[in-house]
């Protein structure tokens, strides 16, 4: 390090005068409201990013595939670009969940942007997390929407729809993984399932950390960078802590396989 980077670290700024509580109620509006606008680009950029994956817009660029089209046009890496498309697939599942709803707050637009339409508050991380498990997310909010409609003691207004995503997103993302519909019966067996569905947990655990530091809108490459010095500090390899973080962003155990399984 030079000489000007240590002066630089050894400036103190000066200090700040305190806050009033009405100053911090404006500055946490202001967060908030960037927050919001985040996860309405990030529900505005699925929409489009189905419309592009659908119409199959590589093949009149030239393009031969989705991943090149993705790296020429926007210089994202591949794991990025099948990202971008758990998203959109995860928001579209919910969208249609919503769509087929009984009560007057569903949308029947079958444009893609109106996915974007009805902001349900979720970050790309959550949509990935569940990119998986549409299925299930869908299956829950259908579920519930229809038990709200029923009792008639809630309206399906946009909060009340906005809620139940969001509920049902969270608890897919934190149910415990399935058990299998039949365990082995040898011993042996059992127990070594055990130690890999234990195995699995902590890498998701991990993977989470990784999240933290990593968030999922890096690509390995980017990742990479940030995640070597975390990874040499809790003694973890670095190619298992990105596979760790791969598992916590898609819940698929084939993420695992070749490195921590």
């Amino acid at each position: 390090m030079g000489t000007g980077d240590q002066d630089q670290d050894d400036v103190v700024e000066p200090a700040r005068p305190p806050l009033t509580a009405e100053q911090a109620r404006e500055v946490t509006a202001g967060l908030r409201e960037a927050m919001d606008d985040v996860r309405h680009s990030v529900a505005l950029l699925a929409a489009r990013v189905r419309d592009a994956h659908t119409a199959r817009v590589w093949t009149p660029l030239g393009y031969g595939s989705w991943e090149s089209y993705c790296d020429a046009e926007f210089a994202i890496s591949r794991a990025q670009a099948y990202r971008l498309l758990d998203v959109a697939r995860a928001l579209a599942a919910i969208h249609d969940a919503v769509a087929a709803a009984p009560g007057p707050s569903r949308t029947r637009d079958s444009d893609p942007g109106a996915a974007a339409a009805l902001d349900y508050g979720l970050s790309q991380r959550a949509l990935i997390a569940v990119s998986s498990r549409t299925d299930t997310v869908a299956a829950v909010i259908t579920r519930r929407l229809a038990t709200l409609a029923h009792s008639g003691l809630t309206s399906l207004d946009e909060p009340t729809v906005r809620a139940v995503v969001r509920q049902a997103v969270r608890d897919i993302r934190t149910a415990p993984p399935p058990q299998p519909a039949d365990p082995p019966t040898d011993p042996t067996v059992a127990a070594l399932r055990r130690v890999v569905d234990d195995l699995a947990a902590s890498s998701h655990a991990i993977g989470e950390l990784m999240l933290e530091v990593a968030p999922a809108y890096l690509s390995d490459t980017d990742a990479t960078d940030i995640l070597e010095l975390l990874c040499e500090e809790i003694g973890e390899p670095l190619d298992h802590g990105l596979a760790a973080r791969r598992y916590a962003m898609s819940g698929d155990r084939r993420a695992l396989h070749g490195t921590v399984l």
